[in-house]
């Protein structure tokens, strides 16, 4: 696997992806975890984030401080991105959202953009690309391409996952080999019909309660 690619290995991670999977876990229940791992992705994704000092005072003294430099915007790829959002949005309060729609047709696979909510010119230097689930890559790739003709170099990306197929990840790492990817499992069986298994179902779905899982 490339060094660009980061597994994260954690027993906090591990149970809450276990829990994420059974089909027993209601939405309330998806969503938190949703939102537990992608905080702890995000705080491991930032952990090489460039800082810039300066000087204030504390009601005894004065001290010196830091600050993250660079301005990180969040990108979620609809629906399933927006579980993912407002666990970063905790880590990054003041960030712009950027939106991107983007669907996998059913019969080819292929990603079809509907929707994108990207401004002119982008008023950032890191973006965090959010994806709950790569299966065959093509849907990611689609987001970055939109985010590279934007003007955000890829090597200024991190896409965020919580769940990846290995041959979706070895798709985006050999159209983006500089991208820096997070992800919190990996399966190794991806389906004829491009689903990750065993997986953790339609990620969309099962946030917004949107089909019945048979139990």
């Amino acid at each position: 696997m490339s060094k660009n690619v980061n597994l994260l290995s954690h027993p906090l991670i591990n149970a809450e992806l276990s829990k994420l999977r059974q089909a027993s876990t209601s939405a309330k229940e998806f969503r938190e975890g949703i939102q537990h791992i992608s905080v702890l992705l995000g705080y491991e994704a930032s952990r090489n984030l460039e800082e810039e000092s300066f000087d204030d005072r504390t009601p005894v003294g004065p001290f010196t401080g830091t600050k993250i430099k660079p301005r990180v915007g969040l990108t979620p790829i609809l629906r399933a991105g927006l579980g993912m959002t407002d666990a970063l949005l905790t880590l990054f309060p003041a960030a712009p959202v950027y939106h991107l729609g983007l669907f996998r047709e059913k019969v080819t696979l292929q990603p079809v953009e509907y929707y994108s909510k990207l401004p002119p010119s982008p008023p950032l230097d890191k973006v965090f690309l959010l994806d709950p689930l790569i299966a065959t890559g093509g849907t990611a790739c689609a987001a970055l391409a939109m985010i590279a003709d934007w003007g955000i170099p890829v090597k200024d990306i991190k896409l965020l996952c919580i769940l990846a197929s290995q041959d979706g990840l070895k798709h985006v790492q050999a159209e983006y080999p500089d991208l820096e990817i997070w992800v919190a499992g990996m399966d190794e069986i991806l389906t004829p019909e491009g689903i990750i298994s065993p997986g953790l179902g339609d990620t969309g779905d099962r946030l917004f309660n949107t089909v019945q899982i048979v139990r």
